[in-house]
């Protein structure tokens, strides 16, 4: 069947015939009419509305778009086998059958008699993640040492998408933003005084601030840099390790050496491992990071602080590390101790109270002293005794961003506004227009006049072409009233799609041929381009959207009950893991079934050891990723059974089959619920652990305002009670701490509105698979269209998508082919 907007009269006939016809029953408006007044009407008409739904005046045929949106609800309920409820009278399945034809022949028919409301993508900017992927890739250099978008203001979703245009909005504050970044980024990177190489070199005067400035003086006059714990911790002792004497930092960006003496010290102590919080059988790490005295505490955590290199620590011996490292003007490097323990000032106490005997020096009432500790004890760190600096380190073809900007050769006077067109072509990602040209050299010639110097006037156009909308939107050259999008266009569309970055030579070659259109060139793009390692940009992009993984840590966990959750920084393994099994699925064509329920999964130590694995014995922390089976487990498979799943699912103190249930129903199902009455109190918490959230929710459910909605919801999230909010499996509930009572028990069965039951986690998801895996295969399709458009999918967009569904279930329901086909749709192609 077309997938045109529009059908002919006789077709919109036919289809109505045909469905009477096949079924011998009434035609289609007698038929839903009289379903409506014998099942429906008694709860949904003008007076009751119950649910806030009124059916008495439905009729066929569908006039507008509101029509056809309750049509497409009322289909839903139906399928689900939601309405009419389970108490009332059921129809048979002859009559649900009649009826779900007429409703869907009718949609069918409103399809060319309705015209959208919109259903075209409004030309958006390119969002904070994409402008800096693309200034990356143009420029040939990462960019995240600067934090070009670190004050540009909180970007606005659309049902957590971050790519949809209406939401995309450009303020005037943006605009002087985006200014101050391209001036930033141009004169730092091209716009640098030419500085010969410079060295430095640190063995002393290793001032560590707070609490450990004294005992560092009294037990090694500073003779030492040392790191106690990792950055992420409360107390901040010893977890960013600085250079005193180099606060001033480098004195233009560029490539620096570094030469660092260290040694791992005490990782076999005889202390109680329990007390640090970490693994001793791992070697410990040491990373470096960037600092800016002027961007905040040098010893705290900064907003800018991307990890610039790493390395394994040997025990006990002296080594020497070489970094070569990217460092901003005015930056310095600062050293950090990834998985070192967690909250040393803690640990200190500890060992000064469980072990004092053991010291000959007084510790003190406070019990915060360590000097005794650092000269007559074994408490676990890294030593740093020696740096040196060593740049910037000249670049043998001249400076990277030299050669992406005006090419091998570099800057020429001569050639100035040829070379400034060339890179705006690369910006613009289109060959440019006359218009396009024309302010780029007013500009040029506007400085030069004015006595500029040729190379600061190139510069400065070039901030004129970084500031240009052609740049910093995804503006298109195709032209009313023509909807297919041109070459130029779709390869934009799909670049900034799959790798969320600007096309490379080759899609640009394809889109110069004009073949990109043809069906057979743009599928072999696709494939190329998910074959790329780029394609990260998709699958890291498109997860925050659909799963919401962009808040995973948003609503973390109490630091004294989930210490294992910041000590072992669990969110980086939880994302890791989503990431991983999506990218290997779509590479390898996996059935999007195993969204639902899988027999394998990626893990590293780390979260083999939250899911309690066998692996969780044989992996080291240097092994990464590995994917193992998880065959016969019935505490896992799925996405649901995924940790970072679990945990943005739930608001981090306690778990609520509300919240998960409307996550699952929204993210898995595609079904939004209505937001609760004004007038319902919510559920209230207990912090005692007396009560079940099952036991509150019973009550909270005696209120008619809060049953109708609650009775579909909450079966989505009473199978996943049996995971904390961490995404641990657990078989009871957390007691209060003077709460002496037995704990109560997980129960994580429910029954759906629609009459199955089940009884834990694994049935649960059984039923999923068998009753709604169409439900989680659509919304998966109109995710991804919207994600990949930049727009919200409507209800006239529901018939390609249909199409979609139906193609993709004759071909094994593969991934990689649910994406070829949605990025070759009519939906992505179309303006």
């Amino acid at each position: 069947m077309s997938s045109k907007p529009y059908f002919s009269h006789f077709l919109i006939t036919s289809a109505i015939f045909t469905a009477s016809f096949a079924f011998g029953v009434d035609a289609p408006p007698q038929v839903v009419q009289q379903f409506l007044g014998k099942y429906c009407l008694e709860c949904h008409d003008a007076d009751t509305q119950k649910g806030d739904r009124a059916f008495d005046k439905f009729v066929l045929p569908l006039k507008a778009v509101p029509d056809l949106i309750e049509a497409k609800d009322i289909i839903d309920q139906i399928t689900l086998k939601e309405m009419p409820p389970k108490k009332a009278d059921q129809p048979t399945e002859e009559e649900r059958l009649a009826v779900l034809r007429a409703l869907r022949e009718a949609t069918v028919a409103a399809r060319g008699l309705i015209e959208s409301t919109g259903s075209r993508t409004v030309m958006r900017r390119l969002s904070s993640r994409e402008y800096e992927n693309t200034l990356a890739t143009l420029f040939g250099r990462r960019v995240d040492t600067l934090g070009l978008t670190a004050d540009f203001p909180k970007e606005k979703t659309a049902q957590h998408m971050d790519t949809i245009g209406r939401s995309l909005v450009t303020s005037g504050f943006l605009v002087d933003q985006y200014f101050q970044s391209a001036n930033r980024l141009v004169e730092t990177r091209l716009g640098k005084p030419a500085t010969q190489p410079k060295s430095w070199h640190f063995n002393s005067h290793f001032i560590q601030y707070e609490e450990l400035s004294g005992s560092h003086k009294s037990a090694f006059n500073y003779r030492y840099l040392n790191l106690y714990e990792q950055p992420n911790t409360d107390t901040r002792q010893g977890g960013y390790g600085h250079i005193e004497d180099f606060k001033q930092g480098v004195p233009v960006s560029g490539l620096y050496d570094l030469e660092v003496e260290a040694t791992a010290m005490h990782r076999d102590t005889h202390y109680d491992p329990a007390i640090f919080g970490i693994d001793f059988s791992e070697p410990f790490i040491l990373g470096v990071v960037p600092g800016d005295v002027t961007k905040g505490h040098i010893h705290y955590p900064q907003a800018i602080e991307p990890l610039l290199a790493s390395t394994v620590v040997p025990d006990n011996t002296p080594t020497t590390f070489k970094f070569r490292v990217w460092l901003e003007a005015g930056q310095t490097p600062r050293f950090i101790f990834p998985n070192g323990p967690f909250e040393s000032r803690a640990s200190v106490v500890t060992i000064n109270k469980r072990y004092k005997d053991e010291f000959k020096a007084d510790v003190g009432s406070s019990g915060v002293g360590r000097a005794h500790i650092l000269l007559e004890g074994k408490l676990p760190h890294i030593r740093i005794s020696d740096i040196k600096i060593n740049g910037p380190v000249a670049e043998e073809s001249g400076s990277v961003e030299e050669v992406a900007v005006f090419g091998k050769g570099g800057f020429k006077e001569d050639r100035a506004v040829e070379q400034l067109d060339a890179f705006a072509e690369k910006a613009y990602r289109r060959p440019l227009t006359d218009a396009d040209k024309a302010p780029i050299r007013a500009l040029y010639e506007k400085r030069i006049a004015e006595k500029i110097a040729p190379r600061q006037a190139a510069l400065d156009a070039l901030k004129l072409i970084l500031c240009s909308p052609s740049f910093l939107y995804l503006s298109e050259i195709t032209t009313d009233p023509v909807k297919d999008l041109k070459p130029y266009d779709l390869a934009t569309r799909l670049s900034f799609a799959l790798w969320a970055e600007p096309p490379d030579a080759a899609l640009l070659a394809a889109a110069k041929s004009g073949k990109l259109t043809q069906d057979a060139e743009l599928k072999k793009q696709v494939q190329r381009m998910i074959a790329d390692d780029r394609i990260s940009g998709f699958v890291n992009g498109f997860l925050d959207s659909w799963l919401n993984l962009r808040d995973l840590g948003g609503m973390p966990p109490p630091r004294e009950t989930f210490r294992y959750y910041y000590a072992e920084d669990l969110p980086a393994s939880m994302r890791a893991e989503v990431r991983m099994f999506f990218g290997d699925m779509l590479k390898g064509n996996g059935s999007v079934a195993q969204f639902i329920d899988s027999d394998y999964t990626f893990v590293d130590k780390k979260l083999a050891k939250l899911y309690d694995l066998p692996e969780q014995k044989t992996l080291r922390l240097a092994d990464g990723f590995k994917k193992v089976s998880i065959k016969g487990n019935e505490h896992r498979g799925g996405l649901l059974g995924m940790a970072g799943v679990l945990t943005v699912s739930a608001n981090g103190v306690e778990t609520s089959p509300v919240t998960r249930g409307v996550w699952v129903s929204e993210n898995m199902l595609g079904i939004q619920p209505p937001p609760p009455p004004d007038v319902v109190p919510a559920i209230d918490a207990d912090v005692s652990g007396a009560t079940t959230i099952r036991d509150r929710l019973a009550k909270h459910r005696a209120d008619n305002a809060c049953a109708e909605c609650h009775r579909k919801i909450d079966p989505l999230g009473f199978s996943l009670e049996s995971f904390d909010p961490v995404g641990r499996w657990r078989k009871s509930y957390p007691q209060g701490k003077n709460n002496k009572k037995p704990a109560p028990l997980v129960d994580a069965s429910g029954e759906f509105p629609s009459g199955e039951t089940y009884q834990d986690f694994a049935s649960f998801k059984k039923i999923i698979r068998e009753t709604r895996e169409d439900l989680v295969t659509k919304h998966l399709i109109r995710q991804l269209l919207t994600y990949t458009t930049g727009r919200l999918m409507e209800p006239s967009d529901d018939f390609v998508i249909d199409e979609l569904h139906e193609a993709l279930k004759k071909k094994g329901l593969g991934l990689n082919t649910l994406v070829e086909q949605c990025l070759m749709s009519e939906i992505f192609r179309s303006r």
